[in-house]
C-alpha cells in the first residue's frame, strides 16, 4: 500500500505529533508499505534531504512560530502523489497541510482519513492571544473539516467522545499510537546508568523519584504536581520531583517552587537529549503528570514501556491503559494527588515481567501500524464499493459549490487573524491565500 501523511509539524520540530507521525511511517515501512509525508520546509534540515519526505514552501505560523504553515505548493504536491500512486491520503493536521491533501485526494479520487491529535479547547489563547477563536468555536471549525472524509482515528476514547459531541458522522476508529520497543529497550539501561542518573541529581537510594518529562506550558499543569507537593513532604520528605524540559512556563514554575519553599525537593533539569529520556524513566520509582488537555500522551506509555509506573489524572484513556496497580496510580481531583502519591509509594506492587511483555506489545508500534492497516484496508473498501459524492471536485472544468465554500472559507480565517494579531508578518497572513489562489486557479486548469 502506498500512503500520503500530510502535516504541519515534523521533525525537526518537537512533538507527540511529530513523533507519533514518524512511528507510523516506520511501522508501516517495516511491514511493507510505501510511506511519504507532505510537511513544510524548515530550516533544521535540508529540503530534498530524503526523497520520501516532501518539503513544500512554508512560514512560521501565526503566534506560535515554533510551528509552520505552508504557503504555496498545490499543483506540486498534487503531481507528486500522482506519480507517487498513492493509494489513501491520512491528514493529521486540520489546517494548511490538512487542507492540502484533502484537495489532492478529491483530485486523485482516492479516500482521504485523518487522524484528530488535539483537544483544541485548551490551545485556542496561542492563536492571537483568544482573540480569534473562541473555544465555543472549535467544534463548528472541527465538523467542517471531519464531515466530508472518509474516516478518522481517534487516539484514544476521549476524542471519540469528543467528536461525538462535535456531530461528526463519518466512520471513527479508537486506535491509540504506539512506540517503537527498540527505542525503549529495557536491558539497554543498566543499574550502572540508573545509579549515574541519581547520583547527577542527588537523589539518594532510600529516596523516591517523581519525573515529570513534557513541554513546560501552563496545560501540562506542572503547577498542579508542585502544589500538592507540601502536603506529600509534610508525610514522606524522602521525595524528589524531577522536571524535565523547556518551554514558556518555565519561570512561573520556578517561582511557584520558591514560594512554596520547596526548593530543596525539585530540580528543573532542562531539555536532555531523546535517546537518554528512557534513562530517566527507568531511574524514576515513578512518572507523574496532573495534566487534563492530553488526549493520550506518548509519555505514559513510555514510561510504562520503560516497567515505570505513571501518577496522573485519570480519564478515559488512562483507564483503559492503566489495568492493574502495578502500572499506576490515577486520581480525578486535584485535591486527591498527594494522597495518591502516598498511596503510589506505599502501595504499588512490581510490575512482573509477564505484565510488562504484554503491556508493552499493547503499546508498540508494530501493534499501532497494524490497527491502522486494518483501518485503511476498511475504508479502501468501503471507498471502492461506494463512490462517495462527499469529494465531487474535479481536476478539469468548473469548481463545485463545496469548493467554493472551502477556499472562501480558508480565507477568512488568515484576514481576521491580521487584524488581532499585530505583530503577525505580512508573509504570513499572504500564505494560505496563496495557496487557495493555486488551488482554484489549479481547479479551473
Amino acid at each position: 500500500m502506498r500512503v500520503g501523511l500530510f502535516t504541519d509539524t515534523y521533525f525537526p520540530q518537537v512533538s507527540g505529533v511529530a513523533t507519533s507521525i514518524r512511528t507510523l511511517k516506520e511501522a508501516l515501512e517495516a511491514k511493507g508499505h510505501e510511506v511519504y509525508i507532505f510537511t513544510g520546509t524548515d530550516k533544521g534540515v535540508k529540503r530534498y534531504e530524503d526523497p520520501t519526505i516532501i518539503r513544500l514552501p512554508s512560514v512560521p505560523f501565526v503566534s506560535f512560530t515554533d510551528r509552520r504553515v505552508v504557503y504555496r505548493g498545490v499543483v506540486t504536491a498534487y503531481k507528486i502523489a500522482k506519480e507517487y500512486q498513492l493509494d489513501i491520503i491520512h491528514t493529521q493536521t486540520e489546517f494548511s497541510l490538512g487542507l492540502l491533501g484533502k484537495w489532492v485526494g478529491a483530485a486523485l479520487h482516492i479516500p482521504v482519513v485523518h487522524t484528530y491529535h488535539t483537544q483544541y479547547e485548551d490551545y485556542v489563547d496561542y492563536i492571537a492571544k483568544g482573540r480569534l477563536i473562541r473555544p465555543s468555536m472549535v467544534k463548528y471549525i472541527m465538523r467542517g473539516y471531519l464531515n466530508d472524509l472518509d474516516g478518522v482515528i481517534c487516539p484514544s476514547r476521549i476524542v471519540l467522545s469528543l467528536l461525538d459531541g462535535y456531530g461528526v458522522t463519518i466512520p471513527k476508529r479508537v486506535i491509540p499510537t504506539g512506540i517503537p520497543l527498540e527505542d525503549f529497550a529495557c536491558e539497554e539501561v543498566t543499574d550502572t546508568d540508573i545509579a549515574k542518573v541519581r547520583a547527577d541529581l542527588g537523589i539518594a537510594d532510600d529516596e523516591t523519584m517523581l519525573l515529570s518529562l513534557s513541554r513546560i506550558s501552563s496545560e501540562k499543569n506542572i503547577q498542579g504536581v508542585l502544589s500538592a507537593l507540601p502536603q506529600v513532604l509534610a508525610e514522606n520528605d524522602k521525595v524528589k520531583l524531577i522536571i524535565v524540559g523547556d518551554g514558556p512556563y518555565l519561570s512561573e514554575l520556578k517561582k511557584q517552587t520558591q514560594k512554596l519553599e520547596i526548593d530543596n525537593a525539585v530540580i528543573f533539569t532542562g531539555m536532555i537529549p531523546h535517546d537518554y529520556t528512557k534513562v530517566y524513566y527507568k531511574a524514576a520509582d515513578f512518572f507523574v503528570s496532573a495534566s487534563t488537555s492530553e488526549t493520550q500522551g506518548l509519555t505514559y506509555i513510555e514510561s510504562l514501556a520503560m516497567g515505570t509506573p505513571i501518577i496522573a489524572h485519570g480519564n478515559p484513556y488512562l483507564d483503559d491503559l492503566i489495568t492493574n496497580r502495578m502500572f499506576g496510580n490515577l486520581f480525578y481531583h486535584d485535591k486527591d494527588l498527594a494522597d495518591t502519591i502516598l498511596d503510589a509509594i506505599a502501595l504499588t506492587p512490581d510490575l512482573t515481567p509477564d505484565q510488562l511483555d504484554r503491556k508493552r506489545y499493547e503499546v508498540s508500534a508494530g501493534h499501532f501500524a497494524k490497527s491502522i492497516h486494518e483501518f485503511y484496508l476498511d475504508v479502501l473498501i468501503s471507498h471502492s464499493t461506494q463512490r462517495s459524492s462527499k469529494f465531487s471536485l474535479t481536476v478539469k472544468g468548473s469548481p463545485t459549490d463545496r469548493s467554493v465554500r472551502l477556499v472562501k472559507s480558508a480565507v477568512r480565517l488568515p484576514k481576521k487573524a491580521a487584524q488581532t494579531t499585530v505583530r503577525t508578518s505580512r508573509k504570513v497572513v499572504k500564505a494560505p491565500r496563496k495557496m487557495v489562489k493555486s488551488i482554484w486557479d489549479f481547479l479551473n486548469e
